[in-house]
């Protein structure tokens, strides 16, 4: 009996201990399986299974993004899933057990412990995943409900006054992981909507400040739109009208600073020509060392400089002299050059010689040169830089030289000639340009040459490639209106493109919209920049080696004997906006990454965040802009000037518009006969002699403005010019008064009408009139 008892006793403890291990055993394995799963998925980047129909179903990517979150989330939920499978087998196997069966099952704990700190790592893990992309960060968990008397969970189990889910591992854990994986997709479905939106919206408000500047907007043109031209010519028009070279000297660093990297230089009849073309130098020519001095500094501030000299049409300043009249195309026209005269050839050659040798022997101080680089580098780097010894502060560089622009435009009288009427019109251009150009490269190979290609427009393929003319110049495709496509189409595009590797284009600040225009019209070129941004970025990829550049230019005069239109400082504004612009690729509607300001020496600048007020406001066919009245830099007094000037003669047009085609006492008819109210008369004249002493005071002030700036001879062209004419309109009124007023009585009607109308045949005449 007591051996049964044994044995049987025996028997049950080998049962309880087989038990026990198996417990162990199971809840060990299920913890290195879980570790296996964790470890292979973060070290293989995917978790998948393949499909019937042979696809991989996507579990789990390594990656931080919003996607891998949500796979990390599902893996979490199955092994939390996983693990509350196995305690709820264990609690319902534990309520069947004796007390110290529970004691026995205590060692267990140990294993749970694992797998909750296991878990607890693999959720942290997760969570910080989460914050890395902007996700919701799961809270702390709570404490392993493992180690909760398992004698209150008998009694709560028993008592069925719990919930079985509150006593799951992670229970409350993976609810919240449930609430945060809804909450968490919504937010990634905001942050792509904002992040495809967050373009479009920055283009927008970007247009939108451009609207409100009344800055042009062109598609495609703007911040991360194409980059800007490689070179940024200026052109500097110096024909009859030769600003003082030490303006021009104060001019180098504010087209650096906005973004210039050279100069186009048309001398026209202000080159010191020498020897058997100084007859070609106008009598205020620049002086050869003065405009040596200035290439120096053109150099020093790292420019590059491309004169232009006319060698076929716009030959005025030369074959209007005598002595070179003789050269001419028909002898009633010197517009144009003959091209089938030997002599012709040897004068352009001389000339060519001269201006060439001249930029040849220019060498500059590169201490500024780099100076000027200097500061544009960081503060940092220009503490570190050592201080150069004294014998290399003064170390010379020669002026960046490469191309010569040799004109050829609007060449309006070609082919006339005896000896050119054997050829064609385009022949005769092609071999001319040929010539000229060889000319050019044989004495000097590092040189390329340029042309204006207006009169290639009108050729055909052929013609251009027959003569190989795309081994010999460049060509710079001149458009200054707003429609650039209007004038080049894209068909002439492709054919320059198979003619030319390369081209250049040109824009205008100045001189393009009115042969004697005063002021320029601010939007109307910038539009005309913006535009070119545009082509160039469309155009430029159909060329072998790109788009060379873009040329700004300026002119003062539309041709030699043409009056003069905007001048240079006047014109400093445009220049200021449209060469900023262009530099940049687009108009930086931030006034503190504007280059703009940086060269504006203003006494405030408004701060539209405060006042409501864009910081720069263009309007459309004007030509005023508050902010270049409120700020200085080299011209400022001029360009002040011409708007006051500007403004007064729009004041005494209309005066005179007034009191003479609209009045009814001073009309040409009243004056013709003689024939008006005196007390009429007294009222319209009455603010005359104000209107001649206000201009005369701002003929006088004119010389005071611009003396810094031009010599006398221009100043008087330019007051010649603009204020005069009106000055003798006001004292014309005066007299027309005086006539009136001498009579004291008056014919009766009908006044008899004026013989002219008879001798002009526009009344019959009155014996005729008899006759019939």
């Amino acid at each position: 009996m007591i051996l049964r008892r044994i044995t049987k006793y025996m028997q049950s403890n080998f049962f309880t201990l087989l038990w026990r291990r198996k417990l162990s055993v199971l809840l060990i394995s299920s913890s290195l399986l879980l570790l296996g799963l964790w470890t292979w998925a973060l070290f293989n980047g995917t978790y998948s299974t393949t499909e019937p129909n042979g696809r991989d179903k996507l579990f789990f990517i390594k990656e931080f993004n919003s996607g891998a979150s949500n796979k990390n989330e599902y893996l979490i939920q199955k092994l939390i899933s996983q693990a509350n499978r196995v305690l709820r087998y264990q609690r319902q196997q534990t309520s069947d057990l004796s007390a110290s069966e529970l004691a026995a099952l205590s060692s267990s704990n140990s294993a749970s412990s694992s797998l909750s700190s296991l878990s607890n790592n693999k959720a942290n893990k997760i969570s910080n995943n989460n914050n890395k992309i902007g996700s919701v960060q799961f809270v702390k968990f709570t404490q392993n409900p493992v180690s909760t008397s398992l004698v209150e969970r008998r009694k709560k189990s028993s008592a069925g006054g719990a919930a079985l889910g509150e006593s799951f591992l992670f229970e409350e854990e993976r609810l919240k992981i449930l609430q945060n994986k809804q909450k968490v997709q919504n937010d990634d479905n905001v942050m792509d909507y904002e992040r495809i939106l967050s373009s479009a919206e920055r283009q927008s408000q970007y247009e939108h400040e451009l609207q409100r500047m009344g800055v042009p907007i062109m598609a495609g043109i703007g911040p991360g739109g194409p980059h800007p031209p490689n070179e940024r010519l200026v052109h500097l028009d110096l024909k009859g009208a030769p600003p003082k070279l030490s303006f021009l000297k104060r001019l180098l660093p504010i087209v650096k600073t906005l973004g210039a990297t050279g100069l186009l230089i048309e001398y026209e009849d202000m080159f010191p020509y020498t020897g058997s073309l100084q007859p070609l130098a106008a009598l205020n020519a620049y002086k050869a060392d003065e405009l040596k001095d200035f290439l120096e500094s053109v150099a020093m501030h790292g420019l590059t400089a491309m004169p232009l000299v006319q060698t076929f049409g716009h030959m005025e300043f030369a074959l209007k002299l005598q002595g070179f009249e003789h050269m001419r195309e028909i002898p009633e026209s010197p517009q144009s050059i003959c091209p089938s005269q030997k002599v012709s050839m040897s004068f352009l050659q001389d000339m060519l010689t001269q201006v060439i040798e001249f930029h040849m022997n220019v060498v500059g101080d590169s201490n500024l040169h780099g100076n000027n680089n200097q500061s544009h580098q960081p503060e940092q780097h220009q503490r570190e830089r050592p201080q150069a010894s004294h014998h290399h502060q003064h170390q010379t560089q020669p002026l960046r030289f490469s191309h010569i622009h040799i004109g050829c435009d609007e060449v309006a009288r070609m082919g006339e000639c005896d000896k050119c009427r054997q050829h064609s019109r385009n022949e005769l251009f092609l071999s001319h340009v040929t010539a000229v150009s060889s000319f050019v490269r044989a004495k000097w190979p590092q040189l390329k040459v340029v042309i204006w290609d207006d009169m290639l427009r009108d050729m055909t393929l052929s013609e251009m490639q027959h003569s190989h003319i795309g081994k010999y110049v460049e060509p710079m495709i001149w458009v200054y209106a707003s429609d650039v496509y209007r004038f080049i189409q894209p068909q002439l595009w492709d054919m320059y493109s198979k003619v030319f590797p390369t081209a250049w284009g040109a824009s205008a600040f100045k001189g393009a919209f009115g042969e004697s225009l005063m002021i320029p019209f601010l939007q109307r070129h910038l539009d005309n920049n913006m535009r070119w941004l545009a082509v160039i970025a469309r155009e430029g990829g159909r060329f072998s080696k790109g788009f060379k550049g873009l040329a700004l230019t300026g002119w003062q005069r539309y041709d030699h004997f043409a009056t003069l239109c905007e001048l240079l400082p006047i014109g400093i504004p445009s220049l200021i906006i449209s060469l900023a612009t262009v530099s940049k690729g687009y108009f930086e509607v931030d006034p503190k990454e504007n280059d703009i300001l940086k060269v504006l020496e203003c006494a405030f600048h408004a701060d539209s965040r405060r006042s409501g007020h864009p910081w720069i406001e263009l309007q459309s066919q004007s030509h005023f802009c508050k902010l270049f009245t409120t700020c200085t830099y080299p011209g400022s007094p001029t360009y002040k000037f011409a708007l006051r000037l500007y403004d007064k003669q729009i004041e005494v047009q209309n005066y005179l518009v007034h009191v003479q085609e609209k009045s009814a006492w001073m009309s040409d008819y009243n004056v013709r006969h003689n024939f008006s109210s005196p007390l009429r008369v007294h009222e319209l004249t009455a603010n005359t002699p104000s209107f001649i002493d206000d201009l005369t005071t701002m003929a006088k002030e004119a010389h005071s403005v611009m003396a810094d700036v031009f010599d006398e001879h221009t100043i008087a062209e330019f007051i010649e010019q603009n204020i005069y004419p009106q000055i003798v309109s006001l004292r014309k009124h005066i007299e027309k008064a005086h006539s009136l007023l001498q009579r004291q009585v008056w014919p009766r009607r009908p006044l008899p009408y004026t013989r002219e109308l008879v001798q002009f045949d526009l009344i019959p005449n009155n014996k005729q009139q008899q006759n019939k």
